[in-house]
């Protein structure tokens, strides 16, 4: 089962006719939504954003339907959006948008990063209470290089966590 959200060239082009089309083939898009997930009497909540630099997000409304006790995955493009997600209930955030910065440099990093991209531009991070993870993607963008970042697909491995007695 797939669950995507937009990025910033999808909700920038036709984000209506790119949802249609996903939906047509039987995919949920989350935009500012979220959906339960509930296995042996426990629920876990994927939530996913509408496009932040686009201003179509809406945090409020998307964890809206989710008790405060239960724990949320958000799905959010922009990484560095984790700052202002940190300050609500939210227990992990998986992000792209900022594909690692596609060219990096020994001992410089990246010479350029989008907006929304530059804080958090790769990997495992926490703030406040919230665990961020920026996967730099498969892709590219404008030109078809990497240097010193390869591509990755990251596989999360979720486990109930023991209550304490």
């Amino acid at each position: 089962m797939c669950w995507p959200i937009l990025g910033n060239h999808d909700a920038g082009s036709d984000p209506n006719r790119i949802t249609e089309a996903l939906q047509a083939k039987g995919i949920t898009v989350l935009r500012n939504r979220s959906i339960p997930f509930e296995e042996a009497g426990q629920r876990l909540w994927l939530a996913g954003l509408d496009d932040v630099l686009e201003e179509r997000s809406d945090l409020d409304l998307t964890l809206r339907p989710v008790p405060k006790s239960e724990p949320v995955i958000l799905l959010a493009h922009e990484p560095d959006y984790a700052n202002f997600v940190s300050h609500y209930p939210v227990d992990l955030q998986l992000s792209g948008h900022s594909h690692g910065g596609q060219v990096r440099f020994p001992l410089i990093g990246a010479p350029y990063l989008p907006p929304l991209g530059k804080k958090y531009p790769r990997g495992l991070h926490r703030i406040r209470g919230l665990t961020l993870y920026t996967n730099v993607g498969i892709g590219t963008i404008r030109l078809p290089v990497r240097f010193c970042c390869p591509p990755e697909v990251t596989l999360f491995t979720l486990r109930r966590m023991r209550q304490s007695s």
